[in-house]
């Protein structure tokens, strides 16, 4: 007999944040954490802005974008005027 064993919700939670504390991040950890920091990096590889609508199941392609916004102040750093040379 095959049976299937759920975890309850509380239990992931609580598993991140000792994952968390263990590795020494002092900031608030979820797993909808993981989620943005997922789009981010998707956004960074150049994978284009509807497909990750799709993969996070946003309805509106203007919820999507929010990630753009981070994206952006990411790359502001990146960015180097040639008068800077």
């Amino acid at each position: 007999m095959i049976r299937r064993h759920h975890i309850h919700p509380a239990t992931l939670g609580r598993n991140i944040k000792q994952a968390a504390l263990k590795a020494g991040v002092h900031k608030r950890v979820t797993s909808h954490t993981f989620r943005h920091s997922y789009a981010t990096h998707l956004l960074q590889a150049g994978i284009d802005l509807r497909s990750i609508q799709e993969l996070l199941g946003h309805k509106s392609v203007e919820t999507t974008m929010v990630y753009t916004h981070v994206v952006a102040e990411m790359n502001k750093a990146r960015i180097v005027s040639p008068l800077d040379l």
